[in-house]
């Protein structure tokens, strides 16, 4: 058990991981590494559906040291968060462990009380719990996912934070062309190559290869089309990744913009939060210069895991 918990896992970046990585940071590769071979902070949201911030601080504050997080009022880093999981708190659905990063696609959504919104890839539940907290526990929520062994958690983490506005679904999230609803807000979470979370898990850099990228990229394509045709018109998606291949992002937004001619991106941001503009040229292709208005997130730029969020209105 000893040996075990001594062991360091070394980093290890495929040659050709490295060259796409100086193709889209060019000088800022060193720090990029630097930051890949540092732990993630540990940060956690408030669950304003059973406590409020204040009274959170007064039950954990004797124990941790709680940063505030710039962008969000209601998340913190915990940087004394050891057995943080065990706590009576975290049991109780008081807070939720939660990557910083992974925040910030609900923040975007910003879904109201009593809309109706999609989650259409929700496990483990972290969106789909925070999308809750927004909307005050009203409205309908509907989280799928595809598989039983992602339901499992899910619906585990919706108990657990008292969520009651949800419908858990379990399909393909592209059977939803077939479904007769339409939403305020969807959100598409895709899964994707997880370049932008090397650092929670050095294992992602092990199995990286380009067929991969390609591969989703067609499925996140299907999904995002499938989130746009349930969209209310007026209404907003949100299209995110921890990836920071172009491939699985901006060309995924643009396909979308030619596609529907009734697509526009949303110029976002948060205060206090750092990021760069979409890209839109990689590899000979050019994308809509719209696609600008995408957020990457890298890791050196908030100390937290790579992600890139995009917003779409259908006019």
């Amino acid at each position: 058990m000893w040996r075990a918990l001594c062991l360091v896992m070394e980093l290890v970046l495929k040659d050709e991981f490295l060259n796409r990585i100086r193709l889209l940071m060019g000088e800022e590769m060193d720090v990029f590494i630097e930051y890949c071979r540092k732990p993630l902070p540990t940060t956690i949201r408030v669950n304003t559906i059973k406590i409020s911030k204040n009274e959170l601080l007064r039950k954990l504050g004797a124990r941790y040291t709680l940063e505030p997080i710039p962008w969000y009022a209601d998340a913190f880093i915990v940087r004394d968060g050891f057995s943080l999981g065990n706590t009576l708190e975290h049991v109780l659905g008081y807070f939720y462990i939660q990557e910083a990063a992974s925040m910030i696609p609900p923040l975007i959504l910003a879904p109201k009380e009593n809309e109706w919104v999609l989650d259409l890839c929700a496990a483990p539940g972290s969106k789909a719990t925070q999308i809750a907290q927004l909307m005050r526990n009203t409205g309908l929520l509907i989280a799928n996912d595809v598989r039983i062994d992602r339901i499992k958690p899910l619906v585990a983490n919706l108990q657990r934070c008292g969520v009651t506005n949800c419908i858990v679904t379990m399909m393909d999230g592209n059977l939803f062309r077939e479904v007769r609803l339409s939403f305020d807000k969807v959100l598409v979470d895709a899964p994707c190559s997880s370049e932008g979370a090397i650092r929670k898990d050095f294992k992602i850099a092990k199995m990286w290869n380009p067929k991969m990228i390609l591969k989703l990229s067609r499925l996140q394509k299907k999904l995002i089309a499938t989130g746009f045709m349930r969209l209310k018109e007026g209404g907003r998606l949100v299209y995110s990744t921890c990836t920071l291949a172009p491939e699985e992002n901006e060309e995924v937004v643009d396909f979308l913009l030619k596609k529907y001619e009734n697509a526009e991106i949303e110029k976002i941001g948060l205060k206090g939060l750092k990021f760069r503009e979409g890209i839109v040229e990689w590899k000979g292709k050019r994308y809509d210069d719209e696609v600008r208005h995408c957020m990457r997130i890298y890791p050196q730029d908030n100390d937290t895991e790579g992600f890139f969020v995009a917003s779409i209105i259908k006019k």
